[in-house]
């Protein structure tokens, strides 16, 4: 009887033995488990958050995608304008070519038809200017805004009074005068010594002596236009009006 229940307590410590290995071996096989389970966890977080960011830099990029043809579109419009444009501007450049050799050929004519005032420096500007319509090297725009600026020269004289000093054939003779310049209204002489008095006619084209009356307006007019002295009246051979035509 000892020795049966010897044996049963054997049995039954051998059978504690066992469930206690086994339950450690279940523990660690679950500790695997569980660890294997966590790190599945993260790695889905991980390709959770990257999915998420992919998601948001397709949405970026589609926007940034529609952004860059608005500016594609916009650059190909400009494009297109630019090349109408060129387009636009040879054909002007045909056009205003003609225009400005009209405009210097009328210029000339109006200086020789003119009264005589500062002749060589006004014909040695029209001369540079057709120089300058020769040149390729210069721009359409350059040439025509030298012609404007001499268009507004030939204005100027006009509008201001002027004393210079020019060579002028007198009685076969070249002299060296004082001219005074008054508008377009009188162009007169006076000689160095002061003794003779000038003045342009334009209906007969020709230059006239005035009588020693007019020294003193004249040689008054010069100090005037020299701002020499104050302005004052003067007295001046204007001519006669003549009716419009």
């Amino acid at each position: 009887m000892a020795a049966l229940l010897a044996s049963a307590g054997l049995a039954q410590g051998a059978d504690i033995e066992s469930a206690v290995e086994l339950r450690i071996k279940t523990d660690a096989a679950s500790a695997q488990s569980q660890k294997r389970i966590d790190k599945i966890d993260d790695q889905t977080d991980t390709l959770a958050s990257e999915y998420r960011a992919t998601i948001d830099q397709v949405a970026s990029l589609r926007i940034y995608n529609a952004q860059l043809d608005k500016l594609i579109a916009a650059q190909q419009a400009e494009l297109d304008s630019l090349h109408e444009q060129i387009s636009n501007v040879t054909v002007i450049g045909r056009e205003v070519t003609p225009l400005m050799l009209r405009m210097v050929d009328t210029l000339e004519t109006f200086i020789d038809n003119d009264v005589p005032l500062l002749m060589q420096e006004r014909r040695q500007r029209v001369a540079r200017l057709r120089e300058l319509m020769d040149r390729a090297d210069i721009e359409n725009s350059e040439k025509y805004r030298n012609i404007l600026e001499a268009y507004q020269i030939e204005n100027e004289y006009g509008r201001t009074i002027e004393a210079y000093q020019d060579t002028l054939q007198i009685a076969g003779e070249e002299r060296t005068l004082d001219f005074l310049r008054v508008g377009r209204v009188a162009l007169m002489y006076q000689t160095l010594d002061g003794k003779e008095v000038g003045v342009w006619d334009q209906r007969e084209r020709s230059w006239i002596q005035l009588p020693s009356d007019y020294r003193d307006s004249v040689r008054k007019g010069i100090r005037i236009a020299r701002k020499q002295t104050a302005p004052d009246l003067i007295r001046m051979p204007v001519p006669a009006p003549e009716e419009a035509r």
